[in-house]
């Protein structure tokens, strides 16, 4: 039985307890081993400079992401289309509470920036992942919530983007994303949990993490790495 009472208390524990590394090893575990997206995908604050970060004891929630996905799918277009962004607007204003608007499938433009930050979250979303990049990067960051992308680029979408659809599956990198699949996101990358075995990944990632302090805490005391990994199978 899971530990946690209900969604919100499953994302706490995950952002508290849990870090990319343990959970993906868990996931390689299981079988399920092309689940990281791409390195370059990172925290928007983690490729910034020092100096354009509010330093209000906050950081830690622009580093960290776990939510529900909300996959969207866009094209690169070429001369304005017919409808304006295409379904953008319409993808922002269903995101629901613990949703992570994660997109893909555009380059020739920024696929976020301030207003969509402020939108997705006053909806009570959990975060947005970019398979490209981001904008208004300083009014991002003083949002103080937690935006993942390759790279900051200002070039404008209007006239070069278009969402043709949102909560399909879609795939980036070598990982398939299904909408409703766990995301879960650090300093060391993003991952995508399926939400079929969310639960026992999740479960098994705890103990593994716990497991890791009692490693640490014996080679510390002494232990050699050989001891360790023959005694707790942890390295």
């Amino acid at each position: 039985m899971a530990v946690w009472k209900n969604d919100e208390e499953m994302f706490l524990l995950m952002k508290k307890k849990l870090y990319t590394p343990v959970v993906g090893d868990i996931l390689d575990q299981m079988g399920f081993v092309h689940q990281f997206l791409p390195a370059e995908i990172r925290p928007l604050s983690a490729m910034t400079p020092a100096s354009l970060i509010k330093d209000d004891g906050k950081a830690d929630n622009r580093m960290k992401l776990a939510g529900f996905a909300c996959t969207v799918l866009e094209n690169d277009v070429f001369g304005a289309p017919k409808k304006p962004f295409g379904y953008l607007t319409e993808a922002l204003d269903q995101l629901r509470p613990n949703d992570v608007y994660i997109a893909t499938g555009a380059h020739n433009s920024a696929l976020w920036g301030e207003l969509l930050t402020t939108t997705a979250k006053v909806r009570g979303a959990a975060g947005a992942v970019l398979d490209g990049y981001t904008r208004d990067t300083p009014q991002v960051l003083g949002l103080n919530w937690p935006v993942f992308a390759r790279a900051c680029w200002a070039q404008d979408s209007s006239v070069r983007t278009y969402v043709c659809d949102y909560r399909c599956t879609i795939e980036i990198g070598h990982v398939t994303i299904h909408d409703g699949d766990l995301v879960f996101g650090d300093i060391d990358g993003v991952l995508i949990i399926p939400r079929a075995v969310h639960e026992e990944v999740l479960e098994k990632a705890l103990v593994k993490a716990s497991g890791e302090k009692k490693v640490r805490a014996a080679i510390e005391g002494g232990m050699s790495a050989t001891e360790a990994f023959a005694k707790f199978g942890i390295l």
